[in-house]
């Protein structure tokens, strides 16, 4: 008897209970318990009070059974008491009323599973015909589309654990949404219940479609009327009536997509409107907005009207006006535009709509934004309105990053060829559509494909009528349910949908008709099924062997593609595919498309996914959610683990770490991030966890403004004339007669440039200068002016060991054995720096393998200290004898223990946090290396100061070579670069560099390169980094490094493979040399034209020179063969190498002396634009941080705090004196 009262929410004794008159049981259900030491307080101050018999709480069920004397106290006080302890508390309905202790009949109950798996109808029967058959299950009910399961049970009989396990055990994922809810009883009726048949349906289970029970207490009811925003389409109606009206309680649901309102009837004992609110919100795709009725004016009760039988509305109460539509915008990828006149006509019709305010259209990117009221017109509309101007027009993704990657998305289908290279496939073509076979496949029929039968196939198809993500959901949910079909994928920016099938089952045209009924329009586009992976394409556009070969080098790296080969003079390919993995328009789509591999490489390192943390009021993470990068929102905070990429540009909230933003600015050193710092979206976490606040999302994030700044400066370069276009056609006499003169031959004048083009491009590569067309090559001899990246540029990129200086007596420790502690501490260090030392020890000593470390501690920004042992193993044993005096000695005994030595390395910071002391010599000697570039760190072992290190990012050999060689040829060679003014201009010093920009963001870098075009000099831009990126594309010639990134090798205009600086040179040189072939085969072109024509024509006939026809012909062939060898003879060409460099330049290097050495911050004269900065360059600055500026502390602002109040990129505006870094 007290296990069923127990099961049933209440609580049975066997003492004394108070009489019928003085005790009654009732429920308060309780929000807020997250464990059971929330249980245990509450039952603890509850039962402490007067009145309380006893009280029990289930933390699963979220309740609590009280006994307790109403005369004494009542249910109401006890919730308040409840309330004071933080919690949410409130009387459950029916389980507050006094009766005498006897038995009841058992209660039932309901549970909601989320079952993963489904994937048919067959799987909804099966569940529910196993779980219907348990003992104790009274009704079960499985949503396919919602992936979940319903179950009312009698909780004395089983558990929500067994029924998860036993759907567990058929082979599916089960997981309890919400655990064992009693089911709400309303006033209890003895009689009633001693007559009630315990397998009757109880009323909450109504939502199950019981006919037996229907809901017939109309005066429980009320009525609820939302505000839905984010409705498009009737699709969005269906979703929120076909989900809201299964939840326990809910009687009725009417949505009106015009109004934006949703009236719910409902049962408030059952559900509360917030928890209505919070289903509807939770929808997919996840984009509706509800809110209640204000209640500023109005208690929440009286947001709910009572239901009249008439159905009619309350006296006073009416339907919410609607609100007028938001200002939205749109992008098409419009198709078709051939010239100017196609732009104004569609901006002009467009524009007279009713509700477009604006329209601009781009003919180049074959692109239309559109700004329009969405109550008056919406995206479809004005799609279709483009469409019927002869136009084809698709309606893509508003966020304009998407269309820089170049991927097998179906929004990046109207993509244009750069240059403009329509393709047609003459085989594809739409399907006309027939009706299907007028039948219905049994759902329960659906059984695994054995190996006998047909493989499973795929198609596409057209579709059409789709706004939104709830028309998606609304095609996947429906076309899953039905037999025959495997896998469906609706892509919203598209239009088009990839069903796998089962031909044996359905045929695609049966799917569209199946679309169709859905009120959309569904075109079958491909099918598969007779498909051999074999397509034959004509590609318009192509003119040079260079398209040919950018065309099968993207389609061969592609996936899915086994054989791709283009012909250049019939304008055809031949590509074979794996129709399972890539399609005929896919291939298409890929060679149309205009982005570069670079942007798509560079966007690719942005995460698709970020953990979103959710904090309480004292800072503590609540609730952790990974969602993708689409739904972060700037405020939002992101938890970053150890190794995983910020998603998004913004400020550390708590934790320290490191981070790698070696990708974005090109510094090879990780920066330390405190709370306040600033990070950027797409670098490393190298440390530790870190909460960041998002300042800055999608289009704004630091990869999409760097994006933005390539593809402007590609966009923006000036076009070049070749030389055979601006050196030979000087006036329009000389016009006329070289035409005359190309009439009689043009075939030798035709080979004169691109012989020597094509040459020139080949003797490059093979001296590993990797020149991409002739252009750059005909403008390399140009250039007045190269600017030189430093880090991976000038210099190496990867810090070295420049001198490790011993401050104690090699009597007391041995140099190798201070090299052995260190490199044996260093090794379990990530930071580049401890790399270097590490290396450098094991090269000094010419080990691999090192001592022990133990207790190992990294503090970013300052150093790491740990124990060392074992390093005696690795010395001889003349090197094991020396010691620290009064600090440690070596053991005298044979067995004795290793010695171990405590190992403090870091900066001045850390050795003063430690308690040591640095002598003014020792400084002053960090001072010196500092002054250098150089990065010093300290050495204290057993707490003695016994050495000092210096680190740099050591200048390449060339380089000081190479910029005297340019200097030589009359080219002003210019340093710019990210890094702090100190380190620049000691870098400069070294390399003989006069004029240097130090701390220059990315952008500037494109501007200081439009600068000097604009006063009409041709710049080149050296680089190797993600940073430098924009202004190599900018450039006249941009330069990159071949060991750089691939972003900056796909921006240049040449690429030096073997990562020589004296290639930039050898660059210029061969370019003048091939000019200069250029004009020689004009020469040679011209010349048997000029003395041919007139032996041909007679004028010597007199003196009796006659030229017969094959004379004639063996002078053309002449001129032809005279140009292809005069281009040959550049084969010859010989790359200088370093030793005729410097023989050239013995005696007239000299080396630099500061002050003779110009360093410029930023722009200097353009720094009052910099209050407009853009994200980029607000967000990079902070990580424009050198060597010596990570470790070494000596020249740090005396006055520095842990985060400025302002962002760290303003201090650029600051007047600060240059002497304080010198």
């Amino acid at each position: 008897m007290s296990f069923a009262f127990d099961n049933v929410g209440y609580e049975s004794s066997q003492d004394t209970v108070p009489p019928p008159s003085q005790a009654a049981t009732g429920t308060v259900s309780i929000l807020g318990m997250t464990c059971q030491s929330c249980v245990e307080s509450i039952e603890g101050k509850i039962s402490n009070l007067n009145g309380i018999l006893s009280i029990k709480i289930s933390l699963e069920q979220g309740n609590a059974t009280v006994r307790y004397v109403p005369s004494v106290i009542s249910l109401k006080q006890i919730c308040c008491h409840i309330g004071d302890m933080g919690f949410e508390a409130s009387i459950a309905e029916g389980k507050a009323a006094s009766w005498p202790c006897r038995s009841l009949p058992t209660g039932e109950a309901v549970v909601k599973l989320r079952v993963e798996g489904m994937t048919c109808q067959s799987c909804v029967s099966s569940i529910e015909g196993k779980i219907g058959k348990l003992q104790g299950v009274v009704r079960v009910r499985v949503s396919l589309s919602n992936q979940e399961a319903t179950i009312v049970y009698q909780p004395y009989l089983i558990q929500p654990e067994d029924l998860r396990d036993h759907v567990n055990d058929m082979g599916f994922e089960a997981v309890i949404k919400n655990k064992m809810v009693p089911l709400s009883l309303g006033p209890i009726d003895i009689g009633r219940l001693q007559s009630t048949n315990p397998k009757s349906p109880s009323a909450p289970a109504q939502g199950l479609n019981n006919p037996e029970t229907p809901w017939d207490q109309k005066s429980n009811g009320v009525t609820l009327q939302l505000r839905v925003d984010g409705m498009h389409c009737k699709s969005c109606v269906i979703n929120i009536e076909e989900n809201i009206s299964q939840l326990p309680g809910v009687q009725s649901v009417q949505v009106s997509l015009e109004n934006r309102t949703a009236q719910v009837q409902f049962e408030p004992s059952c559900i509360s409107p917030v928890s209505i609110k919070k289903t509807i919100e939770a929808l997919p795709p996840g984009n509706f907005k509800v809110s209640l009725p204000d209640d500023s004016k109005e208690s929440e009760t009286e947001c709910l009207l009572d239901v009249r039988p008439s159905g009619s509305h309350p006296s006073g109460s009416s339907p919410r006006t609607q609100e007028p539509g938001a200002h939205s915008t749109m992008e098409l990828a419009i198709a078709g535009m051939t010239c100017t006149s196609c732009v104004q006509s569609i901006e002009g019709a467009i524009s007279q709509r009713k509700g477009v305010q604006q329209i601009s259209v781009s003919l180049t990117e074959g692109t239309g934004t559109i700004l329009f009221d969405s109550a008056l017109t919406n995206p479809e509309e004005l799609r279709a309105a483009v469409e019927d101007m002869g136009f084809e027009a698709f309606i893509i993704s508003e966020n304009h990053s998407s269309n820089h990657v170049e991927g097998h998305s179906a929004g990046n289908s109207m993509a244009q060829t750069t240059g403009g290279m329509p393709v047609s496939i003459p085989e594809v073509a739409p399907h006309t559509r027939r009706h299907p076979r007028n039948h219905k496949h049994d759902h329960s029929s659906i059984v695994p494909l054995s190996s006998g039968t047909v493989a499973p196939q795929k198609c596409f198809l057209q579709i059409t009528g789709m706004n939104c993500a709830s028309c998606v959901s609304n095609i996947e949910r429906n076309l899953q349910k039905e037999a025959g079909i495997l896998s469906v994928l609706v892509a919203l920016m598209a239009g088009k949908a990839e069903v796998k099938y089962n031909p044996e089952i359905i045929q695609p045209l049966e799917i569209a008709q199946l679309i169709d009924n859905l009120g959309f329009e569904a075109t079958v586009m491909e099918d598969y099924r007779g498909s051999d992976g074999n397509i034959e394409l004509i590609i318009t556009g192509m003119t040079c062997a260079s398209c040919v070969h950018n065309i099968e080098s993207k389609l061969t790296r592609t996936d899915g593609i086994t054989y791709a080969s283009v012909a250049l003079a019939t304008s055809k390919a031949h590509v074979k595919f794996d129709p399972e993995i890539i399609g005929p328009r896919d291939i298409v789509r890929i060679i149309k498309s205009k982005t570069s591999e670079a942007l798509a490489k560079l966007l690719s390192l942005q995460a698709t996914e970020a953990i979103v943390v959710t904090l309480g009021e004292d800072g503590i993470i609540i609730r952790e959610e990974q969602v993708p990068m689409e739904l972060v929102q700037r405020g939002d905070v992101i938890k970053v683990v150890p190794g995983g990429k910020f998603p998004v540009d913004g400020k550390i909230l708590e934790g320290n770490t490191m981070a790698d933003e070696s990708l974005i600015t090109g510094e090879a050193m990780p920066v330390t991030k405190k709370p306040g710092s600033v990070v950027i979206a797409g670098s490393i976490n190298a440390h530790g966890s870190v909460l960041v606040n998002a300042t800055h999302v999608g289009n704004d994030t630091t990869l999409a403004q760097i994006v933005k700044l390539v593809e402007e400066a590609q966009m923006s370069k000036n076009p070049n004339k070749h030389v055979s276009q601006t050196e030979v056609i000087l006036r329009f006499a000389f016009q006329t007669s070289i035409t005359v003169l190309c009439i009689a031959c043009p075939c030798s004048l035709g080979l004169a440039t691109p012989t020597a083009v094509m040459v020139g491009t080949g003797v490059a590569a093979q001296n590993g200068i990797l020149i991409k067309g002739g252009k750059p090559l005909e403008m390399a001899h140009k250039i007045k002016t190269v600017m030189f990246d430093k880090t991976g540029t000038i210099t190496h990129g990867v810090p070295r060991v420049m001198r490790f200086l011993l401050l104690v007596d090699m009597a007391a420790l041995p140099l190798r054995k201070v090299l052995a502690v260190v490199g044996t501490a260093e090794a379990s260090s990530e930071h580049p720096l401890g790399v270097a030392v590490t290396k450098y020890c094991k090269e000094e000593l010419g080990i691999e393998t090192l001592g022990y470390c133990m207790d190992f501690q990294a503090v970013p920004g300052c150093g790491i200290g740990c124990k060392v042992s074992n390093v005696d193993s690795i010395l001889t044993p003349s090197e094991r004898v020396g010691h620290l005096n009064g600090v440690g000695s070596m053991p005298t005994k044979k067995d004795a223990a290793p010695e171990t030595f405590s190992v403090l390395i870091g900066n001045r910071e850390w050795m003063q946090r430690n308690g040591l002391t640095i002598s003014s010599d020792v400084s002053d000697a960090m001072t010196d290396h500092e002054m250098k570039g150089q990065t010093a760190v300290l050495v204290a072992i057993n707490g003695v100061l016994c050495g000092m290190i210096a680190i740099a990012d050591a200048v390449k050999p060339e380089a000081v070579l190479a910029v005297h060689t340019l200097k030589s040829m009359g080219v002003d060679v210019v340093l710019i670069t990210g890094d702090n003014r100190k380190t620049a201009r000691a870098i400069a010093t070294q390399v003989g560099i006069n004029k240097v920009f130090a701390e220059v963001l990315p952008s500037h870098k494109v501007a200081k390169v439009q600068e000097l075009q604009d006063k009409g000099k041709k710049v080149a831009m050296v680089g190797d980094g993600v940073n430098d990126s924009p202004a190599l594309a900018r450039a006249d010639v941009g330069i990159a490094i071949g060991t750089g990134t691939d972003v900056a090798i796909e921006a240049a205009d040449v690429v030096l493979i073997r990562n020589d600086l004296l290639d930039v040179v050898a660059s210029i040189h061969l370019s003048k040399k091939t000019v200069w072939r250029i004009r020689i085969n004009l020469v040679l072109a011209l010349i048997y034209n000029m003395v041919g024509i007139p032996i041909a024509a007679g004028v010597f006939m007199p003196v009796g020179i006659v030229l017969q026809p094959w004379m004639g012909s063996a002078a053309m062939a002449a001129s032809s063969v005279s140009v292809v060898l005069s281009s040959l003879q550049l084969k010859c060409y010989k790359k200088p190498n370093r030793e005729w460099y410097e023989a050239q330049a013995q005696g007239h290097m000299k080396p630099l002396t500061p002050s003779q050495v110009s360093v410029h911050i930023g722009l200097d004269d353009r720094r009052r634009d910099l209050s407009r900065a853009t994200t980029w360059d607000q967000v990079s600055y902070v990580s424009q941080v050198s060597l010596s500026s990570l470790t070494s502390d000596r020249l740090s602002r005396p006055n520095a705090t842990a985060d400025d109040s302002g962002d760290k990129w303003s201090l650029l505006l600051n007047d600060r004196d240059e002497e304080q870094y010198i």
